[in-house]
């Protein structure tokens, strides 16, 4: 296994979702996978709407002070990567040449400035690539985390 892999938040929330089990175990064996092989890397967006979504939308949602401990672990855990006047250039350039919605060109971005090759999340088809960027659904089955490149 080589190079680094960016989170997209859907990963990071299916991991705290109790009301998906099987995605839950999915995202957390892909989480704790990437930790081992220090191969993971998250934004400062997937942080922020984590935050958004576990304590709006996820039920049971977590406390405020509960995600915010969640998101204080996950930055000291994760390498965490900035969003940079760049990287929202580069995705506003993603959402209009390849008609992505911005959020999602967003992390597209982030992982092409960054030099990073993958992307796990369920938010694009298994496998698109763009612009050297490729998507990968963890909760695919055949998705196996040691055959990532």
């Amino acid at each position: 296994m080589t190079g680094n892999v960016l989170l997209d938040t859907n990963v990071v929330v299916y991991a705290y979702d109790r009301s998906n089990r099987s995605k839950q175990q999915r995202a957390l064996e892909a989480m704790r996978g990437l930790v081992r092989s220090g191969r993971g890397r998250l934004s400062a967006q997937v942080l922020g709407e984590f935050y958004r979504v576990v304590t709006g939308k996820l039920a049971p949602a977590l406390t405020a002070p509960d995600a915010h401990s969640q998101v204080t672990s996950l930055a000291q855990a994760w390498p965490v990567l900035p969003i940079t006047s760049f990287i929202v250039l580069e995705a506003t350039r993603g959402a209009r040449d390849h008609r992505l919605p911005y959020w999602d060109a967003q992390v597209w971005a982030t992982a092409r400035l960054n030099q990073i090759e993958t992307v796990l999340t369920e938010d694009f088809t298994d496998g698109q690539a763009i612009e050297g960027v490729r998507f990968v659904d963890p909760f695919s089955r055949s998705f196996d985390l040691a055959r990532l490149s």
